[in-house]
């Protein structure tokens, strides 16, 4: 791609040398996708006659259409044509195959545009029948009805283009099926359902009303009434923050957190309790969250669950219905209150209170045991966190004699580090949030390891005197998760909505320049790049291979291999374990 060209499926303009994170916000990237043919009609039906070609066409906003799906760009929209034309439009909820109307929405410098899904008129490849009601309007499982083999091999495709079109790497290595490939397979995930150790719901005042749709002379047109006022709990509507979709049953969580969720349920709305949900217009009222969190006891290996009610206030007398029927629930071991009394959305508390059993609950991870409260980071999908961190193990390719120094950059709270620690001289972790520091510190503590320190700084300002304070590292881990920031740096410092949609990912712009030019600079062995960002990771695996001619700096490594994973079934989120060595 030319310098200073517009992509129609990354929404901006891609200039080699300028980092994304120079920008306001970060533009959602996409994979640029194939031209992919259209699908050959089954042997009974005859095939339709081809749409004369529409040279030139470009929508106008408002304007609704036909479109054909063609495939899913980064991020899970898909991407979308008008029959005998070339524009894109990037349409939500669409998957390859299907023929739909949409309802153009946003023109994007003229190079595409964006369009929202109205009505199906053939169903997508791969169709499979969504187990949840809500999975079209809640946002959060966008590709429940998408065959699960069909959603990893999209995946791989994504990573494999942008790997090619961003990361400038030879296409021939990386087809899996070569012995000498770059990007492996894609590790899939055993559990596709109930494998999320936390959900959070919200209490609100406007309930979002599944979407209906009628036909009125050949128009698509949209239901009159998309809401009613009532009381609801649930997830928020995507791109809504007053609104919530009222969820009975979440097949994410695990299944005694759905037990606890229909007890709530059952209970909250009786008028006779006096509870009511906080406005967020009004600012009034009294229940904003519900949280709840599985862990498992260390010793029996049974489930435990956490339940945590956020409040506007401190009133556990309120609480104390709710409190006792759950506990009625033999996996329930901790009940918990936060209050949060600012007048923003966020479940963290400026005081938290325990209002049945312990304040913490226990997990296991890699062999290591680990504590986690309330407001404790950790990664969502245990399971597959395990299978991730294995990957990340082997790709390290620590000796095991206690001799290699380790540099975790982006740490969150310690948990890739400390299992490296075992076979390490010393590890060393950075990171941003002082909350999950102090979670790194307490956890080493816990599992008796002593050569591991946690240091608060900022990796996007560091300066001449970074790295004068730890021997030079021969293996750098980069981990630029998701979940280091999700409940902290975005929701308790920046008001930071969580919603069904970007409760899994939000966005993460990959490494600063400053350091990339350290990396460059301080020339360690290996490097393994985990990241929950396709397209940023790209961009860096450029910079550190190829260098950036922009800014006089030469890459020094080659890129062993990539493997992808995918931690988050029925969500466009991959995770990328990638391993460099040093030329």
């Amino acid at each position: 791609m030319a310098a200073h060209a517009v992509s129609p499926l990354t929404g901006g303009l891609l200039r080699r040398g300028v980092a994304f994170h120079h920008r306001r916000r970060l533009l959602a990237v996409a994979a640029v996708a194939p031209e992919v043919p259209a699908p050959t009609p089954a042997p009974s039906q005859p095939p339709p006659s081809p749409a004369p070609p529409r040279k030139g066409y470009f929508p106008k906003r408002g304007e609704t259409i036909e479109l054909t799906c063609e495939a899913l760009a980064f991020k899970g929209k898909g991407v979308c044509k008008v029959a005998g034309s070339t524009f894109v439009l990037l349409c939500d909820g669409a998957l390859p195959g299907e023929r739909l109307v949409a309802r153009v929405r946003r023109l994007r410098r003229g190079a595409f545009a964006e369009a929202a899904k109205l009505k199906t008129l053939e169903p997508h490849h791969d169709a499979v029948e969504a187990p949840c009601p809500l999975a079209a309007d809640c946002g959060g499982c966008k590709t429940q009805s998408l065959a699960y083999a069909a959603q990893i091999r999209h995946k791989h495709d994504q990573v494999r283009d942008l790997l090619v079109n961003f990361g400038k790497f030879d296409p021939r290595r990386m087809e899996s099926s070569e012995p000498d490939a770059i990007l492996k397979s894609i590790v899939p995930c055993d559990e596709i359902f109930r494998y999320r150790n936390k959900m959070e719901f919200s209490f609100g005042t406007k309930r979002w009303m599944q979407r209906e749709w009628k036909e009125k002379e050949e128009e698509v047109v949209k239901e009159e009434t998309n809401e009613a006022d009532g009381y609801a709990l649930g997830l928020h509507a995507p791109g809504f923050f007053d609104k919530v979709l009222h969820v009975e049953k979440c097949f994410l969580q695990s299944e005694p957190a759905d037990k606890v969720l229909a007890v709530v349920q059952e209970t909250w709305m009786d008028p006779a309790l006096g509870l009511t949900p906080y406005d967020v217009h009004k600012h009034v009222g009294f229940l904003k969250h519900l949280m709840i969190r599985t862990g498992r006891n260390v010793s029996t290996g049974t489930p435990e669950v956490m339940v945590n009610f956020v409040t506007s206030c401190y009133k556990p007398v309120l609480l104390m219905p709710l409190v006792d029927n759950i506990t009625k629930i033999p996996e329930v071991v901790s009940v918990i209150n936060n209050v949060n009394t600012s007048v923003g959305n966020t479940s963290v508390g400026e005081q938290e209170y325990t209002l049945y059993g312990k304040p913490n609950i226990t997990e296991m991870l890699r062999g290591l045991t680990f504590q986690i409260s309330a407001n404790s980071f950790f990664q969502t999908n245990t399971k597959q966190a395990d299978v991730l961190y294995k990957l990340i193990e082997d790709s390290a390719g620590l000796k095991g004699d206690g001799s290699e120094i380790v540099l975790d950059l982006f740490c969150g709270t310690g948990t890739i580090g400390l299992t490296l620690a075992r076979r390490a001289k010393h590890v060393y972790g950075y990171e941003v949030v002082p909350e999950a520091i102090a979670d790194a510190r307490k956890n080493a503590k816990l599992n008796g390891i002593n050569n591991a320190t946690f240091v608060e700084g900022d990796l996007n300002k560091i300066n001449e005197s970074f790295g004068k304070e730890f021997p030079k590292p021969d293996i750098i881990i980069s981990g630029l998760h998701w979940f280091i920031y999700c409940y902290c740096s975005f929701a308790h410092k920046f008001n930071y909505l969580l919603t069904a949609d970007n409760c899994f990912d939000p966005n993460r712009p990959g490494m600063h320049m400053k350091l990339i030019k350290w990396l460059l600079e301080v020339e360690a062995p290996r490097i393994v790049y985990v990241s929950c960002n396709p397209a940023t990771c790209a961009r860096d695996l450029d910079y550190l291979c190829h260098g950036v001619e922009e800014k006089d700096l030469r890459g020094c490594y080659e890129l062993k291999s990539v493997i992808p994973v995918d931690m988050f079934p029925h969500t466009p989120h991959i995770e990328c374990v990638c391993l460099l060595e040093l030329h």
